[in-house]
């Protein structure tokens, strides 16, 4: 093997790393009553995330400020296997019917706590009595007007006495005398009892499940471990995350009607502007876009899409 491929070979497994993520490994931050979210190990960075974009061995990069500019160009066009070169493995402990949402995202690699091995502990999520309300009449998997505080107090209660009772007769079972086999005991433990899996997922995917759990429709309980995440993924890759919260987050998409509406609001709004087209002046449209940015936005409200 020559001199040049050596070098090149010990570059390449060189590990990426992020100080800021490397401060908080294993640190566990809390969500709800007993949960929380901690980073086991994590693979690249933002200049990982260039360097396998050029496909390169090295770095690759000029200055900091091409790397982001890179990172944003392949997010605003959707290229995402640069992403999915980003891996990172959390340890989560949440309420089961939390988990159930979670693993509908199945494009991650995960084990989880064994009730067939491991006696369950007796923990589980209470609401507060803030959370408490009615069934939402506009969502019909939300919740909505909420209680007065003596009703509340009342249903949280009830709730807590229900939890706690199905974890007694659980540990009746298990009991010497009884000794019920624990993957049957663990059957009468109710949706809120907490339980922990180990979570590895790319970042192309975690943005994913980020854009959808962190979103307002989503349930807040998973919403409150999705803050968390998000907040870890920003000490992890700034730049890739900025990039996710202009592109992805914080956007919006038009269909093809929308844009055709809009296209001709536009022109009947600036009809004579010569360098637009009738799509506006400069000082009009520019706002936090870059250059390419603006040219790239006028041609999506010039172009005529054409299918076949």
């Amino acid at each position: 093997m020559g001199t040049e491929v050596q070098d090149n070979v010990s570059t390449m497994i060189g590990r990426a790393s992020s100080p800021e993520l490397d401060a908080i490994l294993g640190k566990q931050f809390p969500v709800l009553d007993q949960g929380f979210v901690r980073v086991i190990d994590y693979m690249g960075n933002d200049a990982a995330i260039v360097q396998m974009a050029r496909t390169s061995y090295g770095e690759g990069t000029e200055t900091p400020s091409s790397d982001r500019g890179l990172i944003r160009y392949l997010m605003r066009h959707w290229h995402t296997s640069p992403f999915e070169g980003c891996e990172l493995k959390l340890h989560v402990k949440l309420p089961i019917f939390v988990a159930r949402q979670w693993i509908r995202h199945r494009t991650a690699s995960l084990n989880e706590y064994s009730g067939r091995y491991s006696v369950m502990r007796d923990e589980f999520f209470l609401p507060k009595l803030d959370r408490l309300g009615k069934q939402s009449t506009t969502n019909k998997q939300g919740t909505g007007e909420g209680y007065s505080d003596d009703h509340a107090t009342s249903v949280q209660a009830d709730m807590s006495e229900t939890m706690g009772f199905a974890f007694d007769i659980y540990n009746e079972l298990i009991a010497e005398d009884t000794d019920l086999s624990r993957e049957l005991a663990r059957i009468v433990l109710p949706l809120s009892t907490y339980t922990e899996m180990y979570w590895k997922i790319d970042l192309h995917n975690l943005f994913h499940f980020l854009r959808l759990r962190a979103d307002g429709h989503a349930q807040k309980e998973i919403r409150d471990y999705a803050a968390v995440i998000e907040d870890i993924v920003t000490r992890w890759v700034p730049h890739a995350f900025e990039a996710y919260v202009d592109y992805r987050r914080d956007a919006v998409t038009f269909s093809r009607m929308e844009i055709a509406a809009l296209r001709q609001w536009i022109s009947d709004t600036w009809p004579d502007d010569p360098e637009y087209g009738g799509f506006g002046p400069v000082d009009c449209l520019t706002g936090d876009l870059s250059k390419r940015e603006l040219a790239e936005f006028v041609q999506k409200l010039q172009r005529t899409v054409k299918h076949g």
